[in-house]
């Protein structure tokens, strides 16, 4: 028959359970290590076993318990088991301590990426923790302490501040890239003879550029929302937009989608606004998408004419037929529609919903 070990709750515990050992707990508010009760025990074995970083804060003095996982965290600061948590985190208890406190009364809290001043390296830096301070109870149910799960997300921050920096410089540059063109085309298309057309073409098709480009580096994402890509590209035919209705879900479509999109609609505008509905007070657009659900749902775009001049097929097609056409259903995965009817242009674009990069916002 084996001798019964009154610290067997220590098993697996790790490298840690030394530091456990070596503190005279008789000497701290929580009292011997033997006569710990059953609920502090079992949740000390617990975080001991885990490999995911964790400490336990325990009675009135908030004790520290601590597994292997927390000890990167701590860094060099002197031995914390078995002291106050207080006193291990004083340069930020000010931040966390009435969230300590909100725990010893019952409510728990979870924080992601939470700003901390802290000395663990011998000088003051600031880190970021993702952590849950969750009530502990004791054997007669009543609040005894906090479980403080905890990971250090300072180099995730860091990461995304210095990417929203260098978005932000590369805005700017490609900006000046595309001001840049537009004066080349400006000064290269000036006084050539009957450039007139293609010199508009080509600033209108450079402006939906340079706003699907503002649309998608403003929100720091390789996405953009629909809504920001048609008003962009409707922008240059301001005019004309009291003769437009546009509606549909919040959808963010990736860099390829919105950029052709922005385009084919610009093209689709500046066509209509020559020889289809815009072209007269009376006539009116109708721009729309929508999404399904289910397994095999959908995403549609539409551009839809109507009270316009009689529609009659183009004799040749060229790049703008070609993008509606090919290349924006090729970018987006599915299938087109150009239809010239008489009473109305109506281009179809129709896709499976997996294909949209994130669906619909919330």
């Amino acid at each position: 028959m084996h001798d019964f070990n009154p610290l067997y709750f220590l098993e697996g515990g790790g490298a840690v359970v030394k530091a456990i050992r070596d503190v005279d707990w008789a000497k701290t508010p929580i009292g011997p290590i033997e006569t710990w009760p059953v609920a502090l025990k079992t949740t000390v074995s617990t975080i001991l076993n885990s490999h995911f970083p964790a400490a336990i804060v325990w009675g009135p003095d908030y004790t520290t318990i601590y597994n292997d996982a927390f000890r990167p965290i701590l860094g060099n600061k002197p031995e914390a088991m078995g002291r106050p948590f207080y006193e291990i985190w004083q340069e930020a208890w000010d931040e966390i301590g009435s969230i300590a406190d909100r725990a010893y009364a019952g409510e728990a809290t979870f924080i992601e990426d939470f700003p901390l001043e802290i000395n663990r390296f011998g000088r003051t830096e600031k880190a970021y923790f993702t952590f849950c301070y969750s009530p502990l109870r004791d054997d007669q149910g009543r609040l005894a302490g906090l479980l403080d799960t905890v990971v250090e997300t300072t180099g995730k921050v860091e990461i995304q501040q210095q990417s929203r920096v260098l978005n932000a410089e590369l805005q700017h540059r490609i900006k000046n890239t595309l001001a840049m063109v537009t004066s080349i085309v400006n000064q290269t298309l000036r006084r050539l003879p009957n450039a007139g057309p293609v010199k508009e073409a080509l600033m209108l098709r450079l402006t939906a550029l340079a706003n699907t480009h503002d649309a998608l580096t403003g929100t720091g994402r390789a996405s953009a929302a629909i809504g920001d890509i048609v008003s962009g590209a409707l922008s240059p035919h301001e005019a004309s937009q009291k003769q437009m209705t546009v509606e549909g879900p919040r959808i963010r479509l990736s860099e390829r989608q919105a950029l052709s999109l922005a385009l084919a609609i610009n093209e689709l505008a500046t066509n209509s606004i020559k020889y289809g509905s815009l072209s007269t007070s009376v006539g009116d657009v109708r721009i729309a998408w929508s999404v399904t659900d289910g397994d095999d749902g959908k995403f549609q775009f539409s551009w839809e004419e109507k009270n316009g001049p009689i529609v009659e097929p183009p004799t040749r097609k060229g790049f703008g037929s070609l993008l509606i056409e090919r290349v924006v259903p090729g970018d987006f995965g599915g299938t087109a529609t150009l239809s010239y009817d008489p009473s109305g242009l109506y281009y179809t674009m129709v896709t499976d919903r997996n294909q949209i990069v994130d669906r619909l916002e919330h």
